[in-house]
């Protein structure tokens, strides 16, 4: 290096360094890059579909396992609404869209409505942490297989709304706001069919 002596240590200190700012750095392209909106989703808007969905039947073909590793077998939610939500506590727009979604819990009638976070942290170990340090009430769930379609998604927060008898009623992708009243009706009206 251009005649220089430096410290034996002057490597790792720069392999540090660098190691500190490579976050700040794909961020940084996340933000200039056709990635933004996969990665970082949308700005919070109203729960609106992402499409019209024909009637897929999801319910059965989903393989879950609680936070102490007991299967959980979706069916068990027959006869409710259920909102199923992709995220990760690296997600900042997931760790954004939960407020609302505790909040969305507390207002509904929950012997109608039944709430399915399903983290995909690599470790979930840390996903349990986050929950624990942000008070968070709802159940979290882990897949214990890949996730079938309509779960499977490439944008993260996901959440499918499954009707009363195991039916795909809407899908959301990207930042959103749960806690409306309009959502909170829209809900309720279908958890009514049965």
């Amino acid at each position: 290096m251009n005649g220089r002596i430096y410290p034996p240590h002057f490597s790792s200190m720069i392999r540090k360094t660098l190691l500190n700012w490579l976050p700040l750095a794909v961020f940084g392209l996340i933000l200039c890059t056709a990635l933004r909106p996969a990665v970082l989703g949308a700005a919070r808007r109203p729960a609106t579909p992402a499409g019209v969905l024909g009637p897929v039947a999801a319910a059965g073909s989903l393989q879950l396992v609680t936070a102490d590793g007991r299967p959980l077998d979706l069916n068990r939610f027959r006869g409710k609404a259920v909102l199923v939500n992709l995220w990760a506590s690296w997600c900042a727009p997931c760790r954004a869209e939960m407020p609302g979604m505790e909040a969305l819990a507390a207002r509904i009638d929950t012997s109608k409505v039944a709430f399915v976070l399903i983290s995909l942290d690599k470790n979930p170990a840390k996903a349990l942490r986050f929950v624990q340090r942000q008070n968070l009430r709802l159940p979290v769930y882990f897949p214990a297989a890949p996730l079938p379609p309509p779960f499977n998604s490439p944008i993260i927060p996901t959440t499918i709304i499954l009707s009363p008898d195991g039916y795909v009623a809407a899908r959301y992708e990207g930042l959103v706001d749960y806690d409306t009243p309009q959502f909170r009706q829209a809900l309720e009206r279908l958890a009514a069919r049965q």
